[in-house]
């Protein structure tokens, strides 16, 4: 069901890879919502998944960027206005990548070059896209920014290595940013940490399974799907929220302050 939430509203959707990633559910909702918005990726992204396919859909454009680069980042906000007809309201940071996870470094045998690499993909491009966006003036006043996290940011997830300190990162950056810009044009910056999700990038950790398994039993309403996640953010992009910034917002069901379950204490028993 749709609400007008979005309507009139212009933004940047990032990371939409293919119908399983969060970021292509919100750029759906957002457009059920009534708002226009572009879609990026990185090059290489954009060759591995099916973002053209969504941008037909949902009658946006496709602009490729990477968000490492301030010059991509650049083009991404100057072509993004001039597509939509002025600032946005909204830009949606869903950007992630580990190479020491994908090729199954342990954490106590990190390559370091592909650890810097993590932090500037996951964290520091989110800083570099506020940083560009505040340069440039294309966020407009009252605008909303959000930035997917995870709780690893905060809690041991062993499997989840390097990738546990670029969302710590992210989220610092979320407080920071959200102070400045919201004294600076009333924009709020937040982070939604949400349930592990069966993304493209998601099951690509080692032990995803179990991990997804033990946080459905824990938390009282089981994982936030996707699409619920998707429902989250377009009420953080909404005028509803105008007052919430610099948090970081859990979306997990209520796992983040759950100790144990009966169901856990029963499986523990057998």
């Amino acid at each position: 069901m749709a609400y007008n939430l979005l309507k009139g509203k212009r933004g940047i959707i990032t990371g939409a890879l293919d119908e399983n990633s969060i970021a292509w559910k919100i750029a759906q909702r957002a457009y059920e919502e009534g708002a226009t918005f572009t879609l990026t990726n990185a090059p290489i992204a954009m060759r591995m998944g099916a973002i053209n396919q969504l941008a037909e859909q949902c009658q946006s454009k496709v602009i490729a960027a990477d968000a490492t680069v301030t010059e991509d980042l650049e083009k991404l906000y100057n072509e993004s206005t001039e597509f939509l007809g002025g600032k946005v309201d909204f830009v949606l940071h869903s950007i992630g990548m580990s190479t020491n996870i994908r090729k199954g470094r342990p954490y106590g045998d990190l390559n370091y070059d592909w650890f810097v690499k993590s932090l500037d993909v996951s964290a520091l491009s989110l800083h570099k896209m506020l940083q560009v966006a505040e340069k440039l003036d294309v966020i407009a006043e009252h605008g909303s920014v959000v930035a997917l996290s995870y709780i690893a940011a905060q809690r041991v997830f062993p499997d989840y290595t390097d990738m546990a300190q670029a969302k710590a990162l992210l989220e610092s950056i979320v407080r920071s940013y959200g102070y400045r810009y919201g004294k600076l044009k009333n924009v709020r910056v937040n982070s939604v940490s949400q349930s592990p999700t069966k993304t493209t990038a998601g099951t690509g950790i080692s032990g995803f399974d179990v991990m997804y398994d033990y946080a459905d039993q824990l938390s009282p309403l089981g994982n936030a799907s996707a699409d619920e996640c998707a429902d989250y953010v377009i009420t953080l992009f909404s005028d509803l929220t105008r007052k919430v910034t610099m948090q970081n917002l859990y979306h997990d069901g209520g796992f983040a302050h759950v100790g144990i379950s009966e169901g856990i204490v029963e499986k523990m028993k057998d």
